[in-house]
């Protein structure tokens, strides 16, 4: 199987649209007959930012949904030049189910105003919340205000992936389930070496998804006050554990000027194999399957914080919505309550796809049809989801300042107090010009 085919739906934004399109009492559908709103046949079109391939959606979601509701007809609109979600919205293109990612929710589904509040069609559907983990529902009702603008399909947190290879060439023990992050780093000192002039680096991680998912739960933005907070304690420990401590060789530092001036990542461990631990998304391995087969691999759950024990990483999930334009909300609404079935999600897990469900016998067989099946997928449950932290649309922005700021510190070109203080400087500047927008 390609790997464009396994790449697990995760995105960009949960954008609003056409607010007037809602109806008039406040997104409240009035009840209908269940068996008319499912043998109805009815046209329904999806749409996610990230811009899935065809094949992609259809192997993952479209098959499915025609299989299970024949009556219906099922588009998808890639997000490609010509087809982004602006120039859609501009040639009145109608999106019955927007999805995407926690993380660009709120610059796609919220910023073009397509938010619809899908309370009353899941009553009326039969919806029971409760089957999903808390935390993702709890996220959603956070970004909705109470609503709920989206039900959650995927899932992923992270974990710590880590190279065999390397720990059996300088005998040090593997990683373990319910490491500290000064284990880990312990750890990382023995294996950050030359070695027959190559040089080697013990651990690493995604930035980009470690902050979006960090174990504090911290935003971007103060909720209710548009004040960043990345010059917050928490911050700095989070940036010293994760990204100033595991540079602290020398010749780590030499690597990043090697990289020109970028911090390892993931081709370090898959391809070029000289990094020894990396945290990043529990899904990497069915995203991109070929490149990671020929590594003598295995994962442990992310390392915690030593105040906050068994408190892992956020969920990251994939949400999809009614939109306030789709003229066939109900049809679109059966589709969603099947994409959270026991059925949808159990096929998905033995593909490699966590489950959105609290069902442990659905967690258990998580990647059980897979060539990895022999791997440490306990290590995906773990610990407990933290919190998911409040999300805004300044997030995007303050993200990349922050990220300006890694290899500077990496290389101790300078201190973190004076490194946040700029961050907040410049993320209190770009919150006041997107408010003028």
């Amino acid at each position: 199987m390609k790997t464009k085919r396994l790449v697990v739906l995760a995105g960009t934004a949960l954008l609003s649209l056409m607010t007037a399109c809602q109806t008039g009492n406040g997104g409240q559908e009035a009840e209908k007959p269940k068996e008319s709103i499912v043998s109805k046949p009815a046209e329904l079109t999806f749409f996610m930012m990230a811009g899935d391939s065809e094949d992609g959606f259809n192997e993952r979601i479209g098959n499915a949904i025609r299989k299970k509701f024949p009556q219906y007809t099922i588009k998808y609109i890639r997000s490609q030049p010509g087809t982004t979600l602006p120039e859609l919205i501009t040639a009145g293109q109608v999106i019955d189910i927007y999805f995407d990612s926690i993380g660009n929710f709120s610059d796609g589904l919220l910023k073009y105003q397509l938010e619809y509040d899908m309370t009353g069609l899941m009553k009326q559907s039969g919806v029971d919340v409760n089957r999903y983990e808390p935390t993702l529902i709890d996220a959603m009702k956070q970004i909705s205000g109470g609503k709920m603008y989206g039900l959650p399909v995927y899932n992923s947190n992270l974990v710590l992936f880590y190279n065999k290879a390397i720990f059996d060439k300088f005998g040090v023990p593997y990683p373990k389930d319910g490491m500290t992050w000064d284990e880990a780093l312990a750890l990382a000192g023995k294996l950050t070496r030359t070695e027959g002039g190559r040089q080697y680096l013990g651990l690493t991680v995604s930035p980009t998804h470690l902050f979006r998912m960090n174990s504090f739960s911290l935003p971007y933005v103060e909720p209710g006050k548009d004040t960043p907070t990345v010059n917050q304690e928490q911050w700095k420990k989070l940036l010293q554990k994760t990204i100033i401590d595991p540079a602290a060789d020398e010749g780590y530092k030499e690597k990043i000027i090697e990289l020109k001036n970028k911090l390892p990542y993931r081709e370090a461990l898959l391809k070029e194999q000289y990094l020894a631990m990396f945290v990043f998304l529990s899904s990497m391995p069915f995203t991109v399957p070929d490149e990671i087969a020929p590594l003598n691999w295995d994962m442990v759950s992310l390392p915690t914080f030593s105040e906050m024990p068994g408190v892992g990483s956020q969920a990251y999930p994939t949400y999809f919505s009614v939109t306030a334009m789709s003229k066939n909300k109900e049809a679109a609404m059966e589709v969603i309550k099947f994409l959270g079935s026991d059925e949808y999600q159990t096929e998905m897990a033995r593909k490699g796809t966590m489950p959105v469900l609290r069902d442990a016998s659905i967690k258990k067989l998580l990647g059980q049809d897979t060539p990895f099946k022999d791997k440490n997928f306990n290590a995906v449950f773990h610990n407990k989801f933290a919190p998911i932290s409040p999300k805004s649309v300044y997030d995007v922005s303050i993200e990349k300042i922050l990220n300006n700021k890694l290899v500077p510190l990496a290389k101790q070109e300078i201190d973190i107090n004076t490194a946040l203080r700029s961050a907040e400087e410049e993320a209190i500047k770009s919150i006041r010009e997107l408010k003028l927008k």
